[in-house]
């Protein structure tokens, strides 16, 4: 499933040629230097720890967010070029985002980016699970307590059973801060924690494509998500045994719902 990229061949500049003297700088070093172009980056799994389903999830965010923060301190600027081309940059957020993604899980390109969403902080712990629907939301107009404002024709929740606020649209423009122009496409550092982090560039005509691996291999398995939609379609008629759902099994579906699941990959930064 991995696609060789057309930047294996690139040289890599570091703007700092400081000797990492420990095995771990040697290390963190390394997998920053390869992390968009090689074999993308792998961390130890969560899963495998004895956790539960929420705290597996929390504990492979905690350890994503703080594998790129060490990261960035090490090497905080990076970029990769060839010859006679401009550099590619590429900046790290502070933490995790996520995006939800909808498209063939086999393909590497496609269409459709314009239904794609961002949430720029873990939407769980911001969640209301159905369960208290009626306590937290709806006897509070549908704001939700973190302040996310519930839309009853239009609501997500992820695999737990949490209602989640809705995604903002996936910015699909950038700045060229060199030029000042406006470019009609954006490009994320995107993985699923496990073995492959690409690049993933979408572009304002909807187009979408990874450098490297196919949407699945982006997916982050675990988290499951989708948005249930209709005017008759109510958190009270989810059946509450459907939850939790099994890493890479689709959501349930709700009596008097129209249903459409979603891949949720997460974002590690963007090219600058």
């Amino acid at each position: 499933s991995h696609v060789t990229t057309a930047h294996n061949h690139n040289k890599l500049h570091l703007s700092s040629t400081t000797t990492m003297k420990s095995a771990l700088g040697t290390i963190l070093f390394t997998t920053l230097a390869y992390l968009p172009v090689a074999n993308g980056l792998t961390l130890p799994s969560p899963q495998k720890q004895n956790a539960s389903p929420l705290q597996s999830r929390r504990l492979a965010l905690s350890t994503l967010s703080t594998a790129a923060l060490a990261l960035t301190s090490l090497v905080p600027n990076v970029a990769l070029a060839d010859s006679g081309t401009k550099q590619r940059k590429y900046q790290r957020y502070p933490s995790i985002r996520f995006i939800s993604a909808l498209g063939d899980p086999t393909a590497s390109s496609g269409n459709g980016a314009e239904t794609w969403g961002l949430w720029r902080d873990d939407p769980g712990p911001r969640g209301v699970y159905l369960k208290d629907y009626d306590r937290r939301l709806g006897a509070n107009d549908n704001v939700a307590p973190a302040g996310w404002k519930f839309d009853p024709s239009d609501w997500w929740v992820e695999e737990h059973g949490l209602i989640m606020s809705t995604p903002e649209p996936l910015p699909r423009k950038s700045l060229d801060k060199d030029t000042k122009e406006i470019i009609p496409e954006k490009s994320y550092i995107v993985t699923g924690d496990r073995s492959v982090t690409s690049i993933l560039t979408v572009r304002e005509n909807g187009s979408w494509e990874l450098e490297k691996g196919s949407l699945y291999d982006v997916t982050h398995l675990p988290c499951r998500s989708a948005a249930y939609r209709g005017e008759t379609c109510a958190p009270k008629n989810a059946n509450l045994k459907d939850f939790p759902v099994k890493p890479g099994a689709e959501m349930p579906k709700v009596d008097g719902c129209s249903k459409q699941d979603y891949a949720v990959l997460f974002v590690l930064g963007e090219v600058v």
